[in-house]
């Protein structure tokens, strides 16, 4: 049996990212390096780090797309909104009762947080 366990994202500026995903999003990091940072929810991980063949922004940042849950969209957005971040699509309330909305990070890898339906 194969089950995912998580993503990493390489990058050319880790400072950055690292800045971005605990700073700006509030990922607590589970286990740091000089090169690589790894936040862990249970079993899933999600990983960033430096790598010598990575040297500019995704070409292809709708490619992948990164979910994240978060309680209260709305209010989660503003946060991000005045740490001057720019949406691809605004919160939405989806068909399936939950809403979505989309943004990019810091090296163009585009981030989709969504709120699940209340029940």
């Amino acid at each position: 049996m194969v089950r995912f366990s998580g993503a990493i994202i390489w990058t050319y500026d880790l400072a950055r990212l690292r800045h971005f995903y605990e700073d700006i999003l509030g990922l607590k990091p589970h286990s740091v390096r000089d090169h690589f940072i790894a936040y862990r929810w249970e079993n899933l991980r999600f990983s960033i780090g430096s790598h010598s063949e990575i040297t500019d922004n995704s070409i292809e940042p709708l490619r992948i797309m990164l979910n994240f849950d978060v309680k209260d969209i709305k209010k989660f957005t503003n946060g991000l909104k005045s740490n001057g971040i720019k949406f691809l699509r605004e919160p939405e309330k989806e068909h399936w009762g939950g809403w979505v909305c989309t943004f990019q990070d810091p090296d163009g890898n585009t981030i989709q947080l969504l709120q699940q339906p209340d029940h």
